[in-house]
């Protein structure tokens, strides 16, 4: 089904366009729904388009060679996704999944990337994204080049993490102990483990979906290696 323009309208990749452009990409729009644990993007398959979340969640994944899944990152509703290929005209280099009942905007590539190329604010968020995409790759394997899984999951976790109005640390929202299992390189019982040490400890505190950080120190020392992870 096409794309309103109330629903472009929330996307922050496209405010910079006025009606008359945002017009025409109603019609070339189309909405799809996910299952959680879909997938929602195949770096296998030959089609390739700019997606749009609108409400769920997605995990970009990549798969190592003895098939254990490593998680890449999230994308939160309003946000986009398939741009690489946009760009290049390559294959993706990654699966996008849905980590939750999600609903998808989708833009065929070729429409996606004449938009880019005829708009360059649309141009310069996309060229931002990309070298944002590079700096947390780089980021991510060099989390993976740690040996202890406790650590990992604390440097994961310290990447996530948002500062607030309110003056708190938190990662909102957090995800589950399989997604950062899948993150992390770890089982989601060494996660689940480390959790629980965090908790008893106070170092962090979990209200609903939200985990607020309150000792940065404490995972701030155990990320870079100063420190061990605390007994039970």
């Amino acid at each position: 089904m096409p794309v309103s323009l109330q629903l472009l309208a929330q996307f922050p990749l496209l405010h910079p366009l006025s009606r008359d452009a945002l017009e025409p990409l109603s019609g070339k729009m189309t909405l799809r729904s996910f299952a959680r644990r879909a997938m929602v993007l195949s770096k296998d398959s030959a089609t390739q388009e700019l997606g749009f979340l609108v409400d769920g969640r997605l995990q970009g994944l990549d798969f190592t060679v003895d098939g254990r899944s490593v998680g890449l990152y999230f994308v939160d509703p309003g946000d986009y996704f398939g741009e690489l290929s946009v760009v290049d005209g390559k294959p993706g280099s990654e699966f996008v999944v849905a980590a939750a009942r999600s609903t998808v905007a989708f833009l065929e590539a070729r429409a996606a990337h004449e938009l880019i190329s005829m708009n360059p604010d649309l141009a310069r968020s996309v060229m931002g994204r990309l070298a944002g995409r590079v700096r947390a790759v780089m980021a991510q394997r060099m989390l993976l080049s740690l040996a202890n899984p406790f650590q990992r999951l604390c440097v994961q976790l310290l990447q996530l993490s948002q500062d607030t109005a309110a003056g708190t640390v938190t990662v909102d929202p957090v995800p589950t102990h399989q997604e950062l299992a899948i993150m992390i390189n770890a089982s989601r019982e060494t996660v689940t483990r480390a959790f629980q040490l965090l908790f008893t400890h106070k170092i962090l505190v979990r209200e609903g979906s939200t985990l607020t950080l309150v000792s940065m120190e404490s995972l701030k020392n155990i990320a870079e290696g100063r420190a061990d992870a605390p007994k039970a």
